[in-house]
């Protein structure tokens, strides 16, 4: 297989790029150059998909047997990039997004549940994040019409993560003492890891008739780990010496901590908006071929990569860049809580 990523090297890409490589595929990566190195074993190309002229040599340097395009965003530059590339790729494979579903995590979700509706022309700020990857799909399909494939992830994991979730966590685990933990071990999760999604995809690609158009949901298996697995890896992968506390999450809802930001997969209880966050179908994926590793070997795989020399420097670089760095839940509130927790259970 003649593989064209767009992007490649920066997690999602990334990981796609490296399991070509891995099956002997023959990977190009097309990307402007300005985040990370790009993968071992791959030809890079440099250049942007908003530029024509640089479309246009992308086109030029194929054919290729598959594009995949982990990093569209806005509409009309999909819907460019897919026009350039139609007559020189046999299929293109879409990373789009479970948000393209209006009405997750509020309702149980499925490849049949009603869609935003966006616009393939539509251009950058003209509606929101799953909005826009609606009419990214819808872009795509126009180009490539019955040699689709379109993936909707949910929360992804794995080695180079830069979303600071499974990252922050080890992190905190790493710092040892009492771990304050909102809800119960039994909880539900559902993360999928980034190369279990790269390989699932790369199958499809290699396999897939070209007279079908193909959505998958991927929110990851229902069985491959609960909130206590998870946390637990996070422990062990880092020495053990955190301990964990279950506290109630009205103890974090008092003390103002912010879901998801503060708290990583963090969503309080019983709020009517996230009752769904862990119940999206994954059943057509899994029926198709999806392989899910558990959470607890996806957890220790990311905490090799990430105290490796450089792996913090690039799992938390983007915040620093844009200024948005949120901490961890800090050792202050988090005592607090711990306090009230110990204070409740006399």
């Amino acid at each position: 297989m003649r593989l064209l990523v767009i992007g490649g090297s920066v997690f999602v890409g990334r990981a796609f790029a490296e399991e070509g490589v891995r099956r002997g595929w023959e990977v190009t990566v097309f990307n402007r150059g300005r985040t990370q190195d790009d993968p071992a074993g791959v030809r890079s190309l440099r250049g942007d998909r908003t530029d024509e002229a640089d479309l246009a040599a992308l086109a030029a340097a194929g054919p290729y047997d598959a594009v995949v395009d982990v990093c569209g965003y806005v509409p009309t530059e999909v819907a460019r990039s897919a026009a350039a590339l139609a007559q020189s790729a046999d299929a293109y494979l879409f990373v789009s997004t479970i948000n393209v579903y209006p009405d997750y995590p509020a309702l149980p979700t499925d490849e049949s549940s009603r869609r935003h509706g966006g616009r393939a022309d539509a251009g950058p700020g003209e509606g929101d994040y799953g909005w826009l990857k609606d009419g990214c799909e819808q872009a795509v399909r126009a180009a490539f019409p019955g040699r689709v494939v379109v993936l909707q992830p949910g929360m992804i994991v794995g080695p180079h993560d830069r979303a600071r979730r499974t990252t922050a966590w080890l992190r905190r685990a790493a710092r040892g003492g009492r771990m304050a933990v909102p809800g119960t071990a039994d909880r539900a999760l559902r993360l999928i890891d980034v190369r279990d999604l790269a390989a699932f995809g790369l199958d499809l690609l290699a396999g897939a008739p070209r007279d079908a158009v193909e959505d998958y949901l991927l929110p990851g298996a229902p069985d491959n780990g609960t909130w206590g697995d998870y946390l637990a890896a996070c422990v062990a992968a880092t020495g053990a010496r955190a301990e964990l506390t279950y506290v109630d999450d009205s103890l974090f809802v008092d003390h103002d901590v912010e879901p998801w930001t503060e708290v990583p997969l963090w969503l309080p209880a019983g709020r009517e908006e996230f009752v769904a966050t862990w119940d999206a179908s994954c059943a057509k994926a899994l029926a198709a071929g999806l392989r899910c590793r558990p959470l607890a070997t996806s957890v220790h795989e990311t905490a090799a990569w990430l105290f490796t020399p450089g792996g913090e420097s690039e799992a938390f670089e983007d915040y620093r860049q844009v200024g948005t760095w949120t901490p961890f839940l800090s050792p202050d509130k988090e005592a607090a809580i711990l306090a009230a927790h110990d204070e409740r259970n006399r």
